[in-house]
C-alpha cells in the first residue's frame, strides 16, 4: 500500500509550545534543563505524515536530546520573530538547520505571514508597479503569488527572485549567528543544490537556493551535510506515511518513512565529525 488510513487518517504530531512562543512545534515537549540539541526547519524537519520523523530517530539511535523545531511551511521569517525559538538555539550544545527555501521570506517586494511563512499578506507599492496588471488580491500563499509572476513575465519575475536570493542570505546568516553551539546546516533534497542560474526553477526544492548561495552562509556553520536519499528511498515514496484520502497530492513531495531514516544515519555520522 502507498499509504496507511488509520480511522480518520489522522497523526497526533503532539503540537507543543515553548515558553511565550507563538510557534507550534512537533511534539512531545521536551526537557530544556538538560542538554540538548535543537533541529531546526520546515515541514521536512517536521515529519508531516510521518510517525517518526528524522529527529525522533536520531535520538531513538543515540544518547542525544533532540528537540524538534520544525515548522510546517517555516522559514527563517519565524524563527528569527520568535525570541522564544531564538533563545533555544542560544542554549543548545549543537544546532542542526535544515536549507529552507526561499520564497517564503518578507523582503521588498511582499510580506508573508510572521508565523505561517507561506501565507501572502501583501505586495509592496514596488512590486505593482512592476506587475500593474496583476490583482494581488487574487493569491493567499507565496508559491502561487511567484508561479504566476513567472509565467507573466520571466524577466520581470527574475528581479524579484534575485531579491529573495539576497534576503535569503540575510536571514539565514542571522540565524545561524543567533546560535551559539555547534552549527550543522543540512542540504535536504533529492538532487544536489544547483548551480546560479538566470532562471529560477520553481519546481526543484528547496524553492530558488543555489550553491551559491550555500556557500554564501556555509562560513557561519560548523559542518554541512548535503543529503540525498538512496534510490530506494525515492522509489518508496509514500510508504508507511500516515494519510488520509485526500492527503496523498500533499504527501508526494515530502520525504517518507524510510528517507527520515537514511536522514538520522547521515546526521548521526555528520554530528559526530563536528565534534572533532
Amino acid at each position: 500500500m502507498a499509504f496507511e488510513y488509520p480511522g480518520d487518517g489522522s497523526l497526533d504530531y503532539y503540537p507543543c509550545r515553548y515558553g511565550t512562543s507563538r510557534l507550534l512545534f512537533r511534539g512531545p515537549r521536551r526537557d530544556l534543563s538538560r542538554p540538548y540539541i535543537a533541529v531546526l526547519g520546515g515541514t521536512e524537519t517536521y515529519g508531516k505524515f510521518v510517525a517518526e520523523p528524522f529527529p525522533a530517530l536520531v535520538e531513538a539511535k543515540t544518547d542525544w536530546r533532540m528537540v524538534n523545531l520544525g515548522v510546517v511551511n517555516g522559514g527563517p521569517d519565524a524563527f528569527l520573530k520568535d525570541p522564544e525559538t531564538l533563545h533555544i538555539l542560544a542554549n543548545a550544545c549543537a544546532t542542526v538547520v535544515q536549507i529552507m527555501g526561499a520564497q517564503n521570506l518578507s523582503n521588498r517586494y511582499f510580506t508573508v505571514h510572521p508565523r505561517r511563512n507561506d501565507r501572502f499578506v501583501s505586495a509592496s507599492p514596488l512590486l505593482r508597479s512592476m506587475y500593474r496588471e496583476v490583482d494581488f488580491t487574487e493569491f493567499h500563499f507565496t508559491r502561487h503569488l511567484l508561479g504566476h509572476l513567472q509565467a507573466r513575465s520571466p524577466d520581470r519575475f527574475e528581479v524579484v527572485a534575485e531579491e529573495l536570493r539576497a534576503t535569503w542570505v540575510q536571514q539565514m546568516r542571522a540565524l545561524l549567528r543567533a546560535c551559539r553551539g555547534r552549527i550543522l546546516l543540512l542540504w535536504l533534497a533529492e538532487k544536489s543544490p544547483p548551480d546560479p542560474d538566470r532562471r529560477a526553477n520553481l519546481h526543484r526544492e528547496p524553492l530558488i537556493v543555489d550553491r551559491e548561495m550555500i556557500a554564501a552562509v556555509r562560513p557561519l556553520a560548523t559542518g554541512y551535510l548535503e543529503f540525498r536519499p538512496s534510490a530506494a528511498a525515492i522509489a518508496a515514496g509514500a510508504d508507511g506515511m500516515v494519510l488520509g484520502p485526500m492527503d496523498a497530492p500533499l504527501a508526494a513531495g515530502l520525504p517518507g518513512p524510510r528517507m527520515h531514516e537514511e536522514v538520522a544515519d547521515a546526521l548521526i555520522q555528520a554530528l559526530h565529525a563536528t565534534e572533532d
